[in-house]
């Protein structure tokens, strides 16, 4: 077993609950953390036994651009549902941050966990 990081990633998205949100997407960064079975890349260094961490953050920017959800945790689950779907992780955890969505603090963000995908 290992886990794949893919930390501070971009995503474009149209997000969020008050009308003036909803006028263009906004940049939302998602750290991502797949547990997987990697024991065969170990050894052979062949990235067809790995999971293809290029492909899984292109997956997650095409989840955001297909996306206009209210609320970070239902986007959130979206990745994680497209992720899970394409790719074979084990579990996944996405931290969702939304920066400068708050006049006294630099981000929010929210963490959500799927186990024994």
């Amino acid at each position: 077993m290992g886990k794949i990081y893919i930390s501070g990633l971009k995503v474009d998205t149209l997000i969020g609950v008050y009308d003036w949100e909803r006028t263009s997407p906004t940049t939302l960064l998602l750290d991502v953390t797949m547990k997987a079975d990697l024991s065969r890349a170990m050894t052979s260094d062949d990235v067809e036994d790995t999971i293809d961490y290029a492909k899984v953050a292109e997956c997650i920017v095409d989840t955001g651009k297909r996306s206009t959800f209210e609320l970070l945790e239902a986007f959130g689950n979206a990745v994680m549902n497209d992720v899970c779907h394409q790719f074979p992780v084990k579990d996944i955890s996405v931290k969702i941050t939304k920066p400068g969505i708050l006049p006294n603090a630099q981000a929010v963000a929210v963490e959500l966990h799927r186990d024994n995908v």
